[in-house]
């Protein structure tokens, strides 16, 4: 059993419905019993929702990307907290995301980013959920605004796609934070990256694709999908001389604590 934390193949700017429910049923078969399906912004939150509703193992993570939030997330978080209070699909949204600060091409001016973070955090705090975070060349941005959040309420979620060094591995780690770890750690010729990668305790790790994005070895230049998964766990098996059961186990085990229990 795995469990992909992180993809977007409800997304229709990506995949077609038709492209959706082929790539969904190829995930299942491959032994992927859980999907959890990301928005970026109200819209792809939305399908993510809707999708969850009608595909078993299928789950909804809402929020607006760094990269979307020029001029506010005020409409957002109207439309998220109403979902929230729902009760048709309360059931069906598992956390929030995927937020944070993106500055290596800064779509949006960092103190939009800053303020809708802060805003997201407080929106997973009074529900009470999981955060699955965007952060790229901006920790040092990010850990007082996390910080601040955290040392009122505490905050448990996911580094997504983290591909940063060890030393910001381990405030994560310090903070409580688990890992997201896809299909970057199996191609990239990075020496550091790839030894943070070894080095990163197994349970603290959660596996990913970002489908359509990122797809492993063996996969390069092709659409990547939530079946994949099973690669990254097949990859780092082989580098930590385990069983590839031990890899799916326990980090299948990582994700039900973190967003399921």
């Amino acid at each position: 059993m795995l469990i992909d934390t992180h993809c977007h193949i409800h997304d229709q700017e990506f995949f077609s419905p038709q492209a959706a429910e082929e790539v969904y049923r190829a995930a299942r078969q491959a032994g992927v019993e859980a999907l959890f399906l990301v928005g970026t912004d109200q819209k792809s939150s939305q399908q993510a929702i809707e999708f969850a509703r009608d595909h078993e193992g299928a789950y909804a993570i809402i929020g607006v990307h760094p990269h979307e939030t020029s001029g506010g997330i005020d409409e957002f978080l109207l439309w998220a907290r109403q979902r929230l209070n729902d009760p048709h699909t309360a059931p069906l949204i598992i956390g929030i995301g995927e937020i944070g600060l993106d500055y290596f091409y800064q779509h949006a001016q960092p103190a939009d980013q800053q303020k809708a973070l802060a805003q997201q955090l407080q929106l997973a705090q009074d529900y009470q959920l999981p955060v699955s975070f965007h952060v790229r060349e901006a920790f040092s941005d990010f850990w007082p605004i996390f910080d601040k959040a955290h040392n009122a309420r505490p905050v448990r979620g996911v580094l997504h796609s983290f591909t940063d060094t060890m030393q910001q591995a381990e405030a994560g780690l310090s903070r409580g934070l688990y890992i997201g770890v896809n299909g970057i750690s199996t191609f990239t010729k990075d020496a550091q990256q790839q030894a943070m990668f070894d080095a990163l305790p197994l349970d603290r790790i959660v596996l990913e694709t970002d489908a359509p994005f990122l797809a492993p070895v063996g996969h390069r230049g092709k659409q990547n999908q939530p079946a994949w998964v099973k690669d990254v766990a097949a990859y780092h098996a082989a580098r930590r001389a385990c069983d590839v059961q031990k890899i799916a186990d326990t980090t299948t085990s990582n994700a039900q604590s973190l967003f399921l229990s």
